[in-house]
């Protein structure tokens, strides 16, 4: 079986490629970098040819409204043609859980529209809705920077360990279509406060951590748990405690 990863050398996608190249699949890691191009269509006829399974980790460059919009949009409509002429049997996206709730954001607008694209496709699917990653607490801290505070909202989040989305999503494009949205999150779920807290303790940086009930997080308002699973299908080996403990460069 040849397998495609869509955003091969990223942050999940060089992990997922790692993985299944231990079995005896055939894995190619698509990007830009490699000549492979979702948003211009470069190159993407040619790597799909003789392929089985898509897995789409890419992500936007930019965040800006406008930007994200228009490269969820023109990158799943350039991957999904050539999908539909390659006879793809299962695509497989990586999305984020909560995203319809937080609608208000323009981020998760565009990967609403992402999510809609693939159901409306006819191609077979899994859409992976994954809590946010360990690696994320620092970016988290710097779009929360009020002045000198961070401010967060009153919520609660569930966060996962890189590895860990990277090794299910790899189960996932070897297993047949779910054909629906399945969930998966960290084994932990605390206050938003607390995961700041203990990245600022871990890193022994120095910030005053405030929480906000009318504070948003990229753009759009939070209830309680908006940002954790309702009903996952699989729960994180990794504890982040456990996790930031160990130097960068061995986790």
């Amino acid at each position: 079986m040849k397998i495609v990863v869509i955003g091969g050398t990223g942050l999940i996608g060089s992990q997922v490629v790692k993985q299944l190249q231990q079995t005896a699949h055939e894995v190619i890691a698509a990007s830009p970098n490699n000549g492979v191009n979702t948003l211009t269509g470069e190159g993407l006829n040619e790597v799909l040819t003789g392929a089985n399974v898509v897995v789409d980790v890419s992500n936007s460059p930019s965040f800006e409204d406008t930007a994200v919009m228009n490269f969820f949009k023109t990158s799943n409509q350039n991957l999904l043609t050539a999908e539909k002429a390659a006879g793809i049997q299962h695509h497989v996206a990586l999305s984020v859980v909560g995203t319809k709730k937080l609608q208000a954001s323009g981020y998760f607008r565009a990967k609403q529209v992402q999510e809609d694209m693939i159901k409306a496709s006819g191609i077979p699917y899994t859409i992976v809705h994954a809590t946010q990653f360990f690696e994320f607490a620092g970016g988290i801290v710097q779009m929360s920077m009020v002045g000198e505070k961070v401010v967060v909202p009153d919520a609660n989040i569930q966060p996962i360990a890189s590895k860990d989305v990277a090794s299910f999503v790899a189960e996932t494009a070897l297993a047949k279509p779910a054909n629906k949205i399945i969930e998966i999150g960290g084994p932990d779920k605390f206050p938003i406060t607390a995961w700041m807290k203990q990245y600022e303790q871990a890193t022994h940086k120095s910030y005053e951590i405030v929480t906000d009930g009318k504070a948003l997080y990229s753009g759009a308002p939070l209830d309680t748990d908006t940002l954790a699973p309702e009903n996952a299908v699989f729960l994180g080996k990794n504890h982040y405690a456990d996790w930031i403990a160990v130097p960068e460069n061995q986790r």
